[in-house]
């Protein structure tokens, strides 16, 4: 089976269990969101889907495709707009007025991940649990979240965004 159609049905099975999991919590919420990721063109590019597991924390699963090989830093960003340009967005997520990075000595934003590898077929996929404060409450305040692929890598020091180049790919967080 090609790596490509292999990676394919690895993130539809990962976002089809992710989305199985969906429960409606005691407040009313649901417990699973996704982000459609586009570049600047409207060309799709891959999905974030976030779920709130039964320990309080959010998982992310992040899958792409048609982006250059390497590391890509990717955030939880602020605001959920990603027009007229990704820069609606706003900055990674930091309800706590955190530094930067996974690697900060003060700790780090709430919306802060390890980068996600891409291949050599411009394809990645990465899981990843974000920082224990992290809520879907939090994420759906009144202007929303999105989520933002950059289009180098995320050094994870340098505050605000890791000297992670442009934004690349971005998508609104909605609540299914």
């Amino acid at each position: 089976m090609p790596a490509t159609l292999r990676l394919a049905l690895t993130a539809a099975a990962s976002s089809l269990a992710l989305a199985a999991c969906a429960t409606t919590g005691a407040d009313g919420e649901r417990s699973v969101a996704t982000a459609t990721l586009a570049k600047a063109d409207g060309t799709p590019v891959g999905a974030a889907v976030a779920m709130q597991r039964p320990d309080g924390r959010i998982e992310l699963v992040v899958t792409v495709r048609g982006l250059s090989p390497g590391k890509h830093g990717v955030h939880v960003h602020t605001t959920g707009a990603c027009q007229p340009t990704f820069a609606a967005a706003g900055g990674h997520w930091n309800p706590g007025g955190a530094t930067h990075g996974l690697e900060g000595a003060a700790g780090q934003h709430a919306g802060d991940m390890p980068n996600i590898d891409v291949g050599a077929n411009g394809t990645g996929m990465l899981t990843y649990a974000l920082d224990p404060a992290a809520t879907l409450a939090g994420m759906f305040d009144a202007d929303g979240s999105a989520f933002v692929v950059h289009a180098g890598e995320d050094d994870q020091r340098t505050d605000p965004a890791g000297n992670s180049g442009d934004r690349e790919a971005c998508g609104v967080f909605v609540a299914r």
